[in-house]
C-alpha cells in the first residue's frame, strides 16, 4: 500500500474501562476512495472502533492519523471540520423539517461555503430531489437512510463512517444504498468505513474488509481473502461462504 494513499489509519489502538477491553491493539488502514468494511458478532468491537476514530470514545492508548495527521486530541467537531463525518445506528434527522431544510442547515453547521449548491448537490448525489420539500417524517424509511446519509456527506468529508446504514431496510433498498455508496467512492472519492450485518452485501462492495472478535482484529484482507479465512467462516459466515 502506498503511505500517499492512506486517508485513514488506527495505530493499536485500545480503549480498556478497567478490566474489560472494549478494544485491545486495533490497526488497519484506509485508502483514498476506497471502502473498508467491518464484521464481527455483537460486542466484537466495531462500534466502538467508529467511536474511536470519531472521538467519542478516548483511547486508552494508540492514535487516529486522518491524511497524514495526528488527529488523537481533537474533540468530535474538529474532527468533522477535518474530515472526518458519521451516521449512527439510528437516524439523525429532523422529522418535522423537509429534507432540503435540514440539508442546507447541515452545510451551514459544517462552514460549507455555498450551503445552498452544496445541499443541492448532494441531494442530487442520493436522489433526494424529487423529495427536497417533503417532510423527514413523511418519508419512507429507506429515503430517511439517505437523507441521514446526505446530513454526513455535507461539507466533502474525506472519509464516512457508516454503523449499520441498511438496518431495518428491505433487500431493494439495500442495495439501492449500496448502489450509491458505490457511486460515493467511484464519483467523489470518498472512502467509505462500513459496519454492516449484512455480509453478502459488505462483501459485495468493500474492497478490503477487516474481521473483529472480542475488542481484537482476527482478519483483514481482500473479501476472497477473508471469505476463505477458516476462523471467519465457521464463526461468522456460516458454510455458505
Amino acid at each position: 500500500m502506498n503511505a500517499e494513499s492512506i486517508i485513514l489509519e488506527a495505530r493499536d489502538i485500545a480503549i480498556h474501562y478497567g478490566g474489560v477491553k472494549a478494544l485491545d491493539g486495533v490497526s488497519f488502514q484506509l485508502e483514498k476512495g476506497e471502502i473498508h468494511g467491518l464484521i464481527g458478532p455483537n460486542g466484537a468491537g466495531k462500534s466502538t472502533v467508529i467511536d474511536a476514530i470519531t472521538g467519542r470514545r478516548k483511547l486508552t492508548r494508540g492514535s487516529v492519523r486522518l491524511d497524514g495527521r495526528d488527529i488523537s486530541g481533537l474533540d468530535i467537531i474538529q474532527r468533522r471540520r477535518r474530515g472526518l463525518a458519521r451516521s449512527f445506528q439510528r437516524t439523525s434527522i429532523f422529522a418535522n423539517l423537509d429534507v432540503r431544510e435540514q440539508v442546507v442547515l447541515a452545510a451551514h453547521k459544517v462552514g460549507a461555503d455555498a450551503p445552498e449548491q452544496e445541499a443541492l448537490e448532494v441531494m442530487g448525489q442520493l436522489d433526494l430531489l424529487s423529495v427536497a420539500h417533503v417532510p423527514a417524517k413523511d418519508l419512507g424509511y429507506g429515503q430517511q437512510r439517505r437523507l441521514d446519509l446526505a446530513l454526513a456527506l455535507v461539507g466533502r468529508p474525506m472519509v464516512l463512517l457508516l454503523d449499520e446504514p441498511m438496518a431495518g431496510l428491505s433487500p431493494q433498498e439495500s442495495r439501492e444504498l449500496a448502489e450509491h455508496l458505490l457511486q460515493l467512492a467511484r464519483d467523489w472519492n470518498v472512502s467509505v468505513l462500513l459496519v454492516e450485518h449484512d455480509t453478502d452485501i459488505l462483501f459485495d462492495i468493500s474492497d478490503t474488509v477487516t474481521v473483529f472478535e472480542l475488542g481484537r482484529v482476527i482478519a483483514n484482507g481482500s473479501p476472497e481473502t477473508v471469505r476463505t479465512h477458516p476462523r471467519v467462516k465457521q464463526a461468522y459466515l456460516g458454510s455458505a461462504a
